[in-house]
């Protein structure tokens, strides 16, 4: 193409827009001089084919039309401006620029000296402009064709509550797995397979979170050491699928086999949930490279320090912060999310950092205007919306405190369940709050059980194999002398620190495993499991491998006999949860007896028999408890108004380090039946067993034990153990000295 014809264009949409009849291409510069448009043959091409001159401006929107530009066409922008660090602007117009409304993007960042705008080592560092031209190093944004044949594809609509959400990387899930086809292993078409998703149906999970999709930048640093950045948590293009997790290559199939993938997960009812990362972007701080947003308009798009405009605000230890008190850096933002609900179809987000987004002057605000406009848009508003409530900087700290309609990543309930299995003191009480919902965070603010999104791990952190296996981090491949990653993980290896040939530290941890699963599952909230958790996948005691594009984080598919008992046990637990309601209310227990029915809706006892009362909680030593859900209350009604019924269970908790025995409650001619022990290798009992109340069931040292009420009636089963009240008392106690997790105890 050697020549175009050039018309006036539209400023909406933003970006590159195929209407048919040519491609109308819009790009916001509130501050800039001047903005040429540039047409490539090639992602690799060292100079462009075309530049045009974009002399349209509406709203400091730049625009053109080209009739003769078709899909697959490749584009660029230089942008024209001051370049004044110390003012806030970094325009340079020899750095070709991603347009920040890219909805493909092809080709990944050649480093060299010329993707920055300043002469790197000058003695000045960015204060002197660099006049090479980066056209060669940049990757090209891409003009794409929107349609796609999605046929009878429907959303599954799960409601939250009886959400299994799967945390799981795109790359790392399929890559080594032999029955996904070789070219789709580690793609998009690898997670929609039908070896996939055969596994997401058998494991019972009922929406995919993919860690963060957006086209990203892998750093210098990282290319220099021989990594990359594997989890992608550095966005350059919010509307671009990453091109390197497409098996249909870059130049826009990236588009159709990300759509590809959800249409088959649809189909077979599962949810898929993004990592969305808008609280910084891949260009890092003022000696960062010159990407798309700094060069397009920096001093719009991020924000700046008041007093010295040279350096960038960060509240997220990444060098940089969108300015979200910018409207058009909203709109970008709104934009970016109906995008991936109306064309790409995904279900709902996951927001990285979430309070970075509310913060205004300063602090995080629950009326920003960003939450704001998230409640009131009628796109955005409809899908699942998850917090990370949490960033590095001042009071970023909001688990509990994100406004509705959101639901949040519950760190406190990743700490206090770590806290109790490794057997800390204090923990007994707020491990009952965790376990309901987290009443104490979210009931206030009238939220419901499903504003907890339960955690143990996720991909940030050690993985639950590890989590029983390590003290201490170990990220020296990482090549930062591991001072990377976090320090306080609440872990406890058993006894020995990695791989041990000692039975009875690996039979702890396999318990442990057990006790960690069980807990998330049967807890009120959305749990979220971290993907290979479900066969004990180890990192080797990386508790931070996002620059790990290897087999610390692809799966191992060749399972020994663990990891087939450990998913066998996390699938039966997930089918549990689903048969049986009272495990995933969608209201908070009232804590009390029912209106008409002379039961209460959840009941605390001490391994006595007996209602737990006011010193029994208060007890710092205390790691034992059980806890009764009633089947037959009321207050949950369906979509038809009919009350919903379940079983009563019982479920009974002990983290101390010794065994105990705990006195079943109820009248004599109560039953109950043994349905999970988690001191069994198998988790579920093959033989249930029946137990008498007022029998006593023996809990190993950290173990858990699920009962079922299987004789009586259930407000006869409610009362303390008939053998209590006639003075029993259980036959083993544990002892009250200081407990310690580290010496194997």
């Amino acid at each position: 193409m050697n020549k175009v014809r050039v018309w006036t264009g539209a400023p909406y949409p933003l970006g590159a827009t195929w209407t048919g009849e040519g491609v109308n291409f819009s790009i916001y510069s509130e501050n800039c001089t001047g903005v040429d448009l540039c047409l490539f043959d090639g992602p690799d091409s060292d100079h462009e084919t075309i530049r045009v001159r974009m002399t349209e401006c509406t709203d400091h929107v730049w625009h053109v039309f080209l009739p003769d530009v078709r899909p697959g066409q490749l584009y660029a922008y230089r942008v024209y401006g001051p370049y004044e660090p110390q003012n806030g602007n970094r325009f340079n117009a020899s750095k070709v620029l991603i347009d920040p409304y890219a909805k493909a993007i092809a080709g990944k960042i050649q480093w060299g000296p010329e993707m920055f705008a300043y002469p790197l080592g000058d003695p000045t560092e960015d204060l002197k402009r660099d006049y090479r031209d980066n056209a060669r190093n940049i990757p090209k944004s891409v003009v794409i064709d929107t349609s796609f044949a999605w046929g009878r594809e429907q959303r599954p609509n799960i409601a939250l509550h009886e959400s299994v959400i799967y945390e799981v990387h795109i790359v790392g899930f399929s890559k080594l797995w032999e029955k996904v086809p070789a070219e789709s292993r580690g793609t998009y078409a690898g997670l929609a397979s039908p070896a996939a998703i055969k596994y997401f149906k058998e494991l019972g999970v009922t929406a995919i979170e993919l860690l963060p999709v957006h086209e990203h930048v892998d750093e210098a640093f990282l290319i220099d050491r021989g990594l990359t950045n594997y989890w992608g948590y550095s966005s350059t293009g919010f509307f671009a699928p990453e091109s390197s997790y497409s098996s249909k290559g870059n130049l826009g199939g990236q588009v159709s086999d990300f759509k590809e993938m959800v249409r088959e997960l649809h189909r077979a009812g599962l949810e898929v949930i993004m990592d969305v990362v808008y609280n910084h972007t891949g260009e890092g701080n003022h000696l960062g490279p010159t990407v798309s947003f700094r060069g397009v308009d920096n001093a719009a798009y991020y924000r700046l320090v008041a007093n010295d405009r040279r350096f960038y605000m960060d509240y997220t230890g990444c060098g940089n912060t969108p300015n979200t008190l910018n409207p058009r850096v909203l709109q970008l933002i709104l934009d970016s999310l109906r995008y991936w609900i109306t064309e790409m179809h995904v279900d709902g987000f996951r927001f990285d950092l979430a309070s970075t987004l509310g913060r205004e002057e300063h602090f995080v605000e629950r009326s920003a205007t960003f939450f704001d406009i998230l409640l009131q848009d009628p796109i955005v508003s409809q899908v699942k919306l998850i917090a990370e409530p949490w960033d590095v900087g001042e009071g970023g700290y909001m688990v509990g405190n994100f406004p509705v309609p959101w639901s949040e990543w519950n760190g406190k309930y990743r700490d206090c369940i770590r806290r109790y299995w490794k057997g800390d003191d204090d923990t007994i009480a707020e491990f009952a709050y965790r376990l309901t919902g987290s009443p104490d965070l979210y009931e206030h603010q009238a939220k419901k059980p499903y504003a907890s999104i339960n955690f143990i791990t996720a991909h940030d952190g050690f993985t639950l194999n590890d989590l029983v296996s390590y003290n201490d981090k170990h990220n020296e491949a990482n090549g930062e002398e591991n001072r990377d990653g976090d320090n306080n993980n609440n872990s406890w290896n058993c006894g020995a620190e990695g791989p041990t040939d000692d039975p009875a530290v690996n039979q702890l941890r396999r318990r442990q495993r057990r006790n960690f699963m069980a807990t998330l599952v049967l807890s009120q909230g959305v749990p979220m499991l971290n993907a290979g958790d479900e066969f004990a996948r180890s990192q080797g005691g990386n508790n931070n491998t996002y620059c790990q594009d290897n087999e610390l984080n692809w799966f191992n598919w060749n399972w020994d006999d663990e990891a087939k008992s450990l998913f066998d046990f996390t699938k039966k637990l997930i089918r549990f949860r689903k048969d049986h309601p009272v495990f995933r209310r969608p209201k908070y227990f009232r804590v009390r007896r029912i209106r008409g029915l002379e039961v209460k809706d959840i009941m605390w006892f001490s391994p006595s028999g007996a209602e737990m009362n006011e010193q029994d909680w208060k007890s710092g030593f205390a790691k034992c408890v059980g806890m009764l859900i009633s089947g037959s209350t009321n207050d949950v009604r369906d979509s038809k108004g009919e009350s919903v019924r379940d079983d009563t269970f019982l479920v009974l908790f002990n983290a101390h380090y010794e065994p105990l025995t705990f006195i079943l409650p109820g009248r004599e001619e109560i039953r109950w039946e043994l349905v999970v022990d988690t001191n069994n290798e198998r988790g579920f009992v093959r033989n249930q067993k029946v137990i008498p109340a007022g029998d006593e069931v023996e809990l190993v040292d950290r173990s858990l034990c699920l009962l079922k009420l299987s004789e009586g009636e259930e407000r006869f089963a409610r009362e303390a153990a008939w053998t209590t009240r006639t003075g029993k008392a259980p036959s083993k106690v544990p002892t009250h000295a200081t407990e310690t997790t580290i010496d194997g105890k």
